[in-house]
């Protein structure tokens, strides 16, 4: 016998070990997908660092680093390359990994953070010490200042600028390294570059004032420089972080245990991961579920802020669906198990929150080249420049060189999109919409026309009870023994007359697939709840439901119920000049009633998957981009169709890829937000880098001319930096 390639009983020992931040969307005999959080990404370079370095190993097909989430998605075969070998590979460039599971990637963060946090400070206080040495030489007047004490206070600010070099600014210079090693020109570059030239330069004039480098030195904007711009990477990392703990906050919404319930009546504690679809489990107040399933016994009030993201409690009572992570308020309830694991609702949004974290839209990839190509310039400039004043005044000549490669580092440029978009996503993901494709924001700029499916997209995926009548009995009397014997079926129509009557005595229970239920009371009367013809040979046109014996029937009308906050959602759409329209394949009685209520004039009722399918082109066509909203299981053609799709639900539909985006807190007014915030978006772009461009035009000039100190330089870019983090936070309220 044959013995297995080393490769492949390595990945079959860490198969426990990869599966909680892995995925197997190819199947188990594919390639893996497993999602990383990354330390010690400064700027967009590092992310073709990273991807490079991970490219030459065996078996990775593909690397994707978003610099702005500082998340990295693999896709591998554990077969041909360890995991060690992965995380030793970015650890030889520099990057510190670990898989995304919530412990380590905290514990990262937190490290992360203590060391940005020290940096800071190092840099902030010695700056302070350095401005208060500078000061006396700009403030003292002729013959004020001795030449003795002058040079005194030039070597104590040397010696205190030493610190922000060795430790304060070493990020730059190691960032610098490792690009320049990958043959790339980041923005590290030229930040390194600049401090460098500038504490050689000041060192010099201060060891040798009569010397080549002249008399002056730039202690004090030096270290004010480097101090500015940890701090616009200090809230650049805060955004990251919260971006991260986000996707933790659902990740760790789960309970460690659940309450299964024997068939003899006891109980047991068991792992959520040894729960299976059909389980009965019990949630005590107070727990949270550990799986997705439905009430069958209780009723109370649920958190569902994991979907929603508010935290007002939601009414639950038998039929009703909850899903895992959510929180159960204030009575116990026994629910049924339908999803667990990775098909629940919780791991389907941290799968969907870590796909859209890892990616980098087109035009992200696109800046970052600019941005390259930008710093390739500006050194360019930069030694050019050094080279005129060498020739027009040697003493200025470094302060200009230093000037010039400060102010044009591109360091807003590359984070301008990043910036944008992952705040944006995470304030559509508070809202209950969770993006799978981020390129979607700038999609839904171009919408005109939103249109919806009816059932289970306008309509809740349930029927209500709107009108009950009888013959030969009194109606309500019949309207209760229908919801007891009801409580013994699990169809929907059986479902939408339960409220929670208790099923009282029928013996001989039988379910008749296509028909209904019936039974025999007490008495020995038989009993049918069902079909109309099948209950009664008399027919009423508007029941959907009947319920009867041989001398009384009760005839039921049951209708889908508009989504609470539909025709706010529709009117928001029309108000912001949206042409909204409704597709569905069911009948046109039932269509024309669900667009009246909704105020939609343009409806189309008996479509099928074809016709949808022909309309939306035909619209397309006539040049409107259009926004589809479906339910994710019979509009997978037409939703493929359209230029932006979003699909509505839960649980299997989590794992649907063709829709850009997924409504997991059934709230249609997540829509008319998502189009205002995606407009807002573009403005913050476009805002974003309309400032680092005409900062550039304005700045590049001066100091070129020699009129803008190094110490304005760093200002300048700093703030810039921090202009731009900050106004993408914008989008956030």
């Amino acid at each position: 016998m044959s013995a297995s390639p080393p490769g492949l009983l390595a990945a079959e020992a860490d198969a426990s070990l990869l599966a909680p931040f892995t995925t197997w969307p190819d199947g188990p005999d594919g390639a893996a997908l497993s999602q990383f959080q990354v330390g010690g990404i400064h700027c967009a370079a590092c992310s073709g660092i990273i991807e490079g370095e991970l490219l030459k190993l065996p078996g990775v097909a593909e690397a994707r680093v978003n610099p702005a989430s500082a998340r990295l998605a693999l896709r591998w075969r554990p077969s041909h390359v360890a995991l060690a070998d992965v995380l030793a590979a970015l650890k030889a460039v520099g990057y510190d990994v670990t898989p995304d599971v919530a412990a380590p990637a905290r514990e990262l963060r937190r490290q992360e953070k203590r060391q940005a946090l020290w940096r800071l400070f190092v840099a902030g206080f010695l700056m302070m010490q350095v401005m208060m040495m500078a000061t006396p030489a700009y403030v003292a007047g002729p013959g004020e200042l001795t030449s003795d004490l002058d040079r005194l206070l030039r070597w104590a600010s040397w010696v205190m600028t030493l610190p922000v070099m060795l430790f304060a600014a070493a990020p730059f210079f190691r960032g610098a390294w490792h690009q320049l090693r990958a043959g790339r020109l980041g923005m590290d570059v030229p930040v390194a570059l600049g401090i460098a030239v500038t504490f050689v330069a000041s060192s010099g004039a201060l060891f040798d004032p009569g010397g080549v480098l002249g008399h002056e030195v730039y202690f004090d904007s030096l270290t004010m420089f480097v101090a500015l711009l940890l701090l616009a990477r200090w809230f650049e990392l805060g955004a990251r972080h919260r971006a991260a703990e986000a996707l933790e906050a659902v990740a760790g919404a789960l309970p460690t245990a659940a309450e299964r319930l024997r068939d003899d009546g006891t109980s047991e504690r068991v792992v959520p991961e040894a729960l299976r679809a059909g389980d009965h489990i019990r949630i005590a107040a107070g727990e949270a579920f550990a799986a997705d399933g439905v009430v069958l016994s209780g009723q109370g009030w649920v958190n569902e802020a994991l979907l929603t993201g508010e935290s007002a409690p939601v009414a639950k009572a038998p039929g009703d669906a909850v899903v895992a992570g959510s929180v159960n308020v204030d009575a116990p309830l026994v629910v049924a198990v339908q999803r667990v694991g990775e098909d629940t609702t919780a791991q389907g949004i941290v799968r969907l929150m870590q796909q859209a974290q890892s990616q980098r839209p087109l035009a992200g990839g696109v800046l970052d080249r600019v941005a390259a190509g930008f710093t390739a310039v500006v050194l360019a400039l930069a030694l050019a420049a050094g080279l005129a004043w060498w020739w027009i005044d040697p003493s200025r000549a470094v302060a200009v060189a230093v000037a010039v490669l400060i102010v044009t580092c591109p360091c807003a440029l590359t984070l301008a999109a990043p910036a944008a978009w992952l705040t944006a996503s995470g304030a559509l993901a508070r809202r209950g919409l969770l993006l799978a494709d981020l390129s979607a924001l700038d999609r839904m700029c171009t919408v005109e026309t939103v249109v919806f499916d009816k059932t289970g997209t306008l309509s809740e995926d349930r029927l209500t009870l709107r009108h009950h009548w009888a013959r030969g009995a009194d109606a309500d009397v019949l309207l209760g023994m229908a919801r007891g014997l009801a409580a013994l079926s699990r169809h929907p129509h059986a479902r939408a007359l339960m409220d929670g009557t208790p099923a009282g005595v029928w013996l001989d229970v039988r379910e008749v697939a296509g028909r209904g239920v019936e039974a025999r009371d007490a008495t020995g009367r038989r009993w049918r709840l069902g079909a109309p013809a099948w209950v009664s040979p008399q027919l009423e046109p508007d029941a959907r439901l009947a319920f009867g014996c041989a001398d009384c029937v009760l005839w039921v009308d049951l209708a889908e119920a508009p989504r609470a906050d539909a025709a706010d959602a529709v009117a928001a759409l029309k108000a912001a000049g949206q042409r909204v329209r409704l597709l569905s394949g069911d009948q046109p009685v039932a269509v024309a009633r669900m667009a009246e209520q909704m105020g939609i004039a343009d409806w189309k009722a008996s479509a099928t998957p074809d016709s949808k399918l022909a309309a939306v082109r035909g619209w397309q066509a006539a040049g409107e981009r259009v926004l589809m909203v479906g339910d994710g299981i019979n509009d997978a053609p037409v939703l493929a169709a359209a230029d932006v799709r979003i699909a509505m639900g839960q649980g299997a539909m989590l794992a649907r890829g063709a829709a850009d985006a997924l409504l997991v807190s059934n709230r249609l007014m997540a829509l008319p937000q998502a189009l205002r915030l995606a407009h807002k978006t573009r403005r913050v772009l476009r805002q974003n880098l309309g400032w680092a461009a005409l900062y550039n035009l304005a700045c590049v000039p001066l100091a070129l001319a020699g009129w803008l100190p190094p110490l304005a330089a760093g200002i300048g870019m700093a703030a810039s930096s921090l202009f731009v983090v900050l106004n993408a936070q914008r989008l956030a309220r």
